[in-house]
């Protein structure tokens, strides 16, 4: 045989090879599907956090804002994510009917509920831990009793302000909290005041793969 065409006849088969071992490792790799509902951008801004985390731990993850995006099925996902912000002492709309329509289907999957609201800035609450307390209960855990959830993981996380972007009824609900703020945290730019604590929802996101 010509050593020309056998050679290539081996490259092709290293090539076929290498390919099937890679769709092999993409079969084999977790997947979590993050779903959130945001008014604010903050829960979306969580959500890609969370998926940055997943990835570097070497988790296929699917982001999806559930006004925007559709979601036919979980059955492939490994873990799911759901998560929203907290306004008028609320989730938003659509990650609730997220958790409506897939109700059953949740129950035997690995499940994470988080937020984000003023709730869990200590430093606009301080000596008062019951504000974050009974936050955290009506928003995470009476969330997961009324759809049957057992989660995995519940996650309690601050908000950002933007004071470029609130409607002028919000902003004006909020001036007077502003100078707190302003104390509490540095701007990331001016007027947006971030109060995560953004190493704390990486660290929950990496703790979620050990349970």
């Amino acid at each position: 045989m010509d050593g020309g065409v056998e050679a290539g006849r081996q490259a092709r088969q290293r090539h076929r090879k290498a390919k099937y071992a890679k769709c092999k490792i993409a079969d084999a790799m977790p997947k979590a599907l993050i779903v959130y509902g945001t008014r604010t951008g903050t829960a979306g801004i969580t959500a890609q956090e969370i998926a940055r985390t997943l990835e570097e731990q070497g988790v296929s993850t699917r982001v999806v804002n559930a006004k925007e995006g559709k979601v036919d099925s979980v059955a492939e996902y490994d873990i799911v994510i759901v998560g929203s912000g907290i306004q008028i002492g609320r989730w938003t709309g659509e990650p609730e009917s997220f958790l409506k329509k897939f109700q059953r289907d949740l129950a035997g999957k690995r499940v994470a509920l988080y937020v984000n609201c003023g709730s869990a800035a200590e430093a606009m609450n301080p000596g008062k831990p019951e504000v974050a307390a009974n936050a955290r209960r009506d928003y995470l855990e009476a969330k997961a009793a009324k759809y049957g959830l057992a989660p995995i993981g519940l996650g309690f996380f601050g908000a950002i302000y933007n004071f470029n972007k609130m409607s002028w009824i919000m902003r004006k609900g909020m001036e007077q909290e502003r100078p707190k703020l302003a104390a509490a945290y540095k701007e990331t730019e001016p007027g947006v005041y971030d109060t995560r604590d953004v190493e704390g929802i990486r660290n929950w996101a990496r703790s979620l793969l050990t349970k």
